[in-house]
């Protein structure tokens, strides 16, 4: 049905050279213990095959304070109306019970690295011999004026998983006849997806079939964004003169925002929303920071294991990882986990390490069966994660590939909900 089928997408983690690996002693001389903390793309990811693939070998344990975790990859696509709400959604029983992870529904408060212990909210604590950080983001709320934890109920980001993104859907089928939908999109970098773009087309999607004289105003915090050329064409062609772009350039900067009032102060001018998205800047999940893992916002890893610099005992997948040239999405914190658990066996037990290849595809729709994509496959370098070759769709395609080219990301989630999951 589509380029990367569920059978390939499970492979992509093939490798060829194998390095030799020196197990390392367990805490108390038990069995290796492990824990995850984060249950997203990265963590459930990694949480699998370290229990699946050391066969009872290593003790595995994953904190996550959600009992289902709804992905913010194809949330857009239930913004859009192409998917129901409760297709997004997973659990983690057959973690459980297919493979022996020891899963536990609490937040994760701080990390004693010298002790090697994990702390959660209900002062519990957990001894690790490896402990992998798979927290995702955390939102700098005072990078845009006015904005706070408190005005996103009105101005919803819906950037994290849960139910924002069901309240944003809300208020724009609710606006008045001809209103105007905002969207602020963060500054780089920012986990994608949900991708702001492809968000803005949902929008446009919906207003298209029920207030088709209203209007999008995309305030942008940059000059230029990924894809933007297969989004504008797009924009043009199904959703004519409805989306206007604004670069950072043009309206001078964000100044402030004032959620009561729902406008938007910019240097330019003011403008009023009757629905907006607003995005703030991104950082690393905050346990990963109270770790002392982060320089500035993010965290530093070794490129070949997903080790953090800080401690090579810890290791921080996805969102919160200074991965160079990949991007924050869940394709990139799910090849990034096959690495990490792979070197997490071979230190804990002796397995084979093979070669760390990485790879990630940012698929995105832009109207009914026209999907655009773009990625690439990637080395360890000593330094930093390298690209070996990228991809991207171009404006010359047919609207058979473009049909194809969805069909590949409908493959694709149900092939990576398995990898996390099953």
């Amino acid at each position: 049905m589509s380029l990367i089928s569920r059978r390939s997408f499970l492979a992509a983690m093939a490798t060829s050279t194998a390095l030799v690996a020196t197990p390392r002693l367990a805490v108390g001389g038990s069995r290796p213990k492990v824990v995850v903390v984060g249950g997203g793309a990265g963590g459930a990811t990694a949480a699998r095959y370290i229990a699946k693939d050391s066969k009872g070998e290593i003790d595995v344990t994953l904190i996550e304070a959600s009992k289902k975790y709804y992905t913010c990859f194809f949330s857009n696509l239930y913004l859009g109306g192409f998917r129901d709400y409760q297709s997004i959604g997973h659990g983690y029983e057959r973690l459980s019970s297919n493979h022996g992870v020891n899963v536990v529904h609490e937040w994760a408060s701080s990390v004693d690295p010298s002790a090697r212990k994990l702390t959660l909210g209900s002062g519990t604590t957990i001894d690790y011999d490896k402990l992998v950080l798979s927290p995702g983001i955390d939102l700098k709320y005072d990078s845009i004026n006015g904005y706070s934890a408190e005005a996103q109920t009105k101005m919803p980001h819906a950037w994290k998983s849960g139910t924002q993104v069901q309240v944003l859907r809300d208020q724009v089928l609710n606006m008045r006849k001809g209103g105007t939908f905002i969207m602020v999109p963060p500054p780089n970098p920012y986990r994608c997806p949900p991708g702001p773009y492809e968000r803005v087309s949902m929008v446009a999607h919906i207003l298209k079939n029920v207030n088709p004289t209203a209007n999008i105003i995309i305030l942008d915090t940059k000059t230029k964004f990924s894809k933007q050329g297969l989004f504008t064409a797009g924009w043009d062609k199904y959703y004519p003169g409805m989306v206007e772009w604004i670069d950072s350039e043009t309206h001078g900067g964000i100044l402030n925002v004032n959620p009561e009032t729902m406008e938007i102060v910019t240097d330019l001018e003011t403008f009023k929303a009757d629905a907006a998205c607003v995005i703030p800047a991104q950082r690393a999940g905050s346990i990963a920071s109270r770790a002392g893992l982060t320089d500035g916002d993010w965290c530093p890893i070794i490129p070949s294991s997903m080790q953090s610099k800080a401690d090579e005992n810890i290791y921080v997948l996805g969102d919160s990882s200074v991965a160079s040239s990949m991007p924050k999405s869940g394709f990139s914190a799910n090849s990034q986990a096959k690495v990490a658990a792979n070197h997490i066996r071979g230190s804990l037990t002796g397995s084979k390490v093979y070669e760390p290849r990485f790879s990630n595809t940012c698929w995105s729709l832009v109207a009914t069966n026209d999907g655009v994509k773009v990625g690439a496959n990637y080395r360890a370098g000593e330094e930093k994660i390298e690209v070996v070759d990228k991809f991207i769709s171009t404006n010359d395609e047919d609207s058979g590939v473009r049909k194809s080219t969805f069909e590949e990301s409908l493959g694709w989630y149900s092939g990576i909900a398995d990898d996390m999951f099953s």
